[in-house]
C-alpha cells in the first residue's frame, strides 16, 4: 500500500511542478523555428539593470539596425504585464521588428524558472535563435550590444568542418 501511496504522491508533484506553456512562450516557441534570425529578451520594466540597457539606446540602435531581424520583448516575473509603456518611452514599441508580449507569472518566489524550454535564473536574459536552433544565450545580465551585433553578424555567416583535416 505505501508504494502504491508514493506513486501517487510522486505523480501529483510531479504535475503540481509542471507548468503549461503561456500564450506568450508558445509564441516564442513558435517564431523561433523560423530560418530568420531571432532574438529573444527576457525583461521586466522594474529591472533596474533591463532599465540601464533601455536608457543607454542599445536596444533601439540594435533594432532598427538589423530590420531582417526579429525581435522578441517577454516580460517575465511582472504579473503578467508587457511594460510596453516603457518600451514606448525609449520608442521601441513601434518599431515593426518588434513582438511584445508578457508571461503571466508572478514576481517574486513562485516565478517562472523556465521559459521555451530553457533555464531563467536572472534578467535580462537575451537568447539569439536561427532555424529553430538556439546559436548564442546571454543569461546573467546587461547585453553589451557590440557583442550581440557580432553574434548576429556571426549566425549569418556558414561553416562547416566538413573538409578539414582529421585529428587521428
Amino acid at each position: 500500500m505505501s508504494i502504491l501511496r508514493l506513486a501517487l504522491i510522486t505523480t501529483a508533484l510531479a504535475i503540481a511542478s509542471s507548468r503549461a506553456e503561456s500564450p506568450a512562450e508558445q509564441k516564442v516557441l513558435d517564431a523561433i523555428k523560423s530560418p530568420d534570425l531571432t532574438i529573444v529578451h527576457l525583461w521586466a520594466p522594474w529591472c533596474s539593470n533591463c532599465q540601464a540597457e533601455l536608457k543607454g539606446g542599445g536596444w533601439l540602435k540594435m533594432v532598427k539596425d538589423n530590420p531582417h531581424v526579429k525581435f522578441y520583448f517577454i516580460s517575465v516575473w511582472n504579473g503578467g504585464e508587457d511594460g510596453r509603456a516603457m518600451l514606448k518611452k525609449f520608442d521601441i514599441s513601434d518599431q515593426s521588428n518588434i513582438t511584445i508580449l508578457a508571461d503571466p507569472g508572478p514576481r517574486g518566489k513562485d516565478h517562472i524558472k523556465q521559459f521555451a524550454g530553457l533555464p531563467l535564473s536572472w534578467i535580462p536574459t537575451t537568447w539569439v535563435y536561427k532555424g529553430g536552433h538556439l546559436f548564442y544565450a546571454l543569461n546573467y545580465g546587461e547585453v553589451r550590444f557590440p557583442v550581440l551585433q557580432q553574434f548576429l553578424e556571426d549566425s549569418k555567416s556558414e561553416w562547416s568542418h566538413e573538409n578539414e583535416p582529421k585529428i587521428e
